[in-house]
């Protein structure tokens, strides 16, 4: 068996292709797990790719340390020309970067059988690669100047640690580290001239490590006079990097729109969810039929996205879909319809209102009245709650709501012993009467209180016809 400076051709081999093998399923289990969930977008599979250099990065920078230290303990202090010094380590920038190659298509492959929104931007992949060579460059010099059995563990693990802090620490670090800024944002998309930025800063910073090692390996001055030119490049394209101006506001995007019975619009990249949340948003329209908060259009919007919606649009913000985002984008809209009433009683009937227009049993409440007032809301019809809805909108809204808007007082029971089922049945209250004031026993009716005489129809009440889509 032919012995190449410490390590066999044959062994060099069976590293080399254990190495590809190792990085291209870490490569693709951790490309997979960076996925945002349901996000059918080229740029969505450039961010996975980079972000799997968190896990096979190290890797790669492990064996990258692990060869170096073979290959210091071979020379034996001969004297190296600087092709002699540089091959090794280029030959592992091959492996690697074939492994990465092999990342990207079976990624790719998965990608082109289903339509993909967006573009793919070579900017970001070859800003990938870069990266993976800086792993594979302080490896290697790491594994040469500590020429010990756990250097490899060693340099696997200063790497993951180093990158990993600058990822996640100073503002500045995921400029310099070979990563995307997060979190992934499909409306404000990549930034291909950052990418083509960083990817100066990481060519430029890896050739200056590697030439540095090789001129003092080699003790050539031509070899440190392009270690030196290679630090200019670094330092040019960390200037851009700190310097360039971040996009503030979203791009501009042809929505994916479901027409009926309301029209509900997403990013293209999301229209996979677009009959889950039709179908939930389609049930809060019909509350909310016939009131100032009436809507027949739903969009999808970035978040922080302060543009303001023509009439009957709603503007909702789904982040993935992940199990559950209908259900979520639902809530979240709810919940901002009307102010947070905290440490007030407001806030329990603004929590009885907003579990019916969510589809949820009526809460009880901490408080008697609420729990009465949950008994008397849970007696009306839905055509009747919309008619209260519509009158007490403003109330609602501006966390005015009290006990004379549920038909009375706490603590007050029908004296016809008619009950109604509140939240788990827990309160009585006396059954309302379709069409009629409804008030608590031994009350005068308070001016407003109860659903108005010969309730409104709203275009989503029973029998009656769906509303044509807007927009």
């Amino acid at each position: 068996m032919r012995e190449h400076r410490g390590v066999s051709r044959e062994e060099l081999q069976q590293s080399g292709l254990m190495a590809v093998a190792i990085l291209l399923v870490l490569g693709v289990v951790a490309a997979w797990s960076v996925l945002v969930p349901g996000v059918s977008a080229w740029e969505n599979i450039v961010v996975a790719v980079i972000g799997s250099l968190r896990l096979t990065g190290p890797v790669a920078a492990a064996f990258a340390a692990w060869v170096a230290v073979r290959r210091r303990r071979g020379t034996r202090g001969r004297s190296m020309t600087p092709w002699q010094a540089v091959r090794a380590p280029l030959a592992i920038l091959v492996v690697t970067g074939g492994a990465f190659i092999a990342t990207v298509v079976v990624l790719a492959v998965r990608t082109v059988i289903t339509e993909q929104a967006g573009r793919l931007l070579p900017s970001g992949l070859v800003m990938g690669a870069a990266g993976l060579a800086l792993y594979v460059v302080i490896g290697w010099v790491i594994g040469w100047l500590l020429p010990w059995t756990i250097t490899p563990v060693l340099a696997g693990l200063g790497c993951y640690s180093l990158f990993t802090w600058l990822c996640q620490g100073p503002a500045w670090g995921d400029r310099l580290a070979p990563a995307t800024r997060e979190p992934y944002d499909p409306f404000r998309g990549l930034n291909a001239a950052a990418f083509t930025d960083q990817t100066l800063w990481l060519v430029g910073i890896s050739a200056a490590l590697l030439l540095g090692w090789a001129a003092v390996v080699t003790r050539q001055a031509l070899v440190l006079a392009a270690a030196l030119i290679a630090v200019l490049a670094a330092g040019t394209g960390m200037a851009r990097l700190f310097t360039e101006q971040q996009p503030v506001s979203a791009r501009q995007v042809v929505y994916s729109c479901q027409e009926w019975p309301i029209m509900v619009c997403v990013h293209p990249g999301m229209r996979a969810g677009l009959p889950e949340l039709s179908a939930e948003f389609v049930k809060i329209a019909s509350r909310l039929a016939g009131t100032p908060g009436e809507f027949s259009r739903v969009e999808q919007h970035p978040r922080g996205d302060t543009t303001p919606v023509a009439a009957g649009v709603i503007a909702i913000h789904v982040d993935d879909l992940a199990a559950g985002f209908a259900e979520k984008a639902a809530d979240e809209f709810v919940d901002g319809l009307a102010v947070r009433c905290d440490a007030t009683p407001a806030e329990g009937y603004r929590d009885i209102v907003a579990a019916w227009l969510r589809g949820e049993p009526l809460p009880g409440g901490p408080l008697p009245e609420h729990r009465y007032a949950a008994a008397w809301f849970s007696g009306l019809t839905d055509v009747q709650r919309r008619d209260w809805l519509r009158l007490y909108y403003a109330d609602f809204t501006g966390c005015r709501l009290q006990s004379t808007h549920f038909g009375g007082q706490s603590g007050q029971t029908s004296q016809t012993g008619q009950t109604g089922q509140g939240a788990g049945g827990a309160s009585t209250g006396p059954e309302p009467r379709p069409g009629g004031v409804h008030q608590a026993p031994g009350r005068s009716p308070s001016p407003g209180a109860g659903v108005p005489d010969g309730p409104w129809r709203a275009p989503f009440a029973e029998g009656g016809a769906l509303p044509s889509p807007r927009g």
